[in-house]
């Protein structure tokens, strides 16, 4: 059984995203051991300056990396990474079990992932071009990893 850990800088605020991601964690429990760390998010102003928002940026990067699992496959969620349908991206979790007995998702804060987080990662995974709300996300990650799961063992749940 493959271990799964999604890194999330921030809380979840909102109960319906915290019963979300709860719902498909207990999901996932019967393909997966499944952890979520959250990150601090770095506190920044209303308007920040280019030069505030990449030290955000920093140092949310070096508290991820501090998390990252050792031996894992890096998957950093961001902009330019690469689109899946949910059967390549189960095909991709098949592929990358084969070499990894771990599996980190990494979700940046409002301002995105470091270098440094995105260098760690030989996969990078995109939802599309539209942005989304970070805590969104998580549970879109989640649900996404609990189909490709699904897909890989047959399961009535995608359609």
């Amino acid at each position: 059984m493959i271990n799964v850990t999604v890194i999330a800088v921030g809380k979840l605020k909102e109960s319906y995203l915290r019963d979300g991601c709860k719902e498909y964690i207990k999901r996932l429990g019967a393909y997966s051991k499944v952890s979520v760390i959250e990150v601090d998010e770095e506190k920044t102003g209303d308007n920040p300056s280019p030069a505030q928002i990449e030290n955000v940026i920093k140092k949310e990067g070096e508290r991820i990396i501090k998390k990252i699992p050792k031996s894992s496959a890096v998957i950093p969620l961001c902009i330019e990474g690469k689109e899946y349908s949910s059967p390549d991206f189960s095909a991709l979790i098949e592929k990358l079990s084969l070499d990894h007995s771990s599996l980190c998702f990494v979700i940046g804060g409002s301002f995105g992932l470091s270098d440094e987080v995105k260098a760690l990662g030989k996969t990078k995974l995109s939802f599309g071009k539209m942005t989304l709300p970070h805590q969104l996300a998580r549970m879109v990650l989640l649900e996404q990893i609990y189909r490709a799961f699904s897909i890989s063992n047959n399961s009535k749940y995608h359609k």
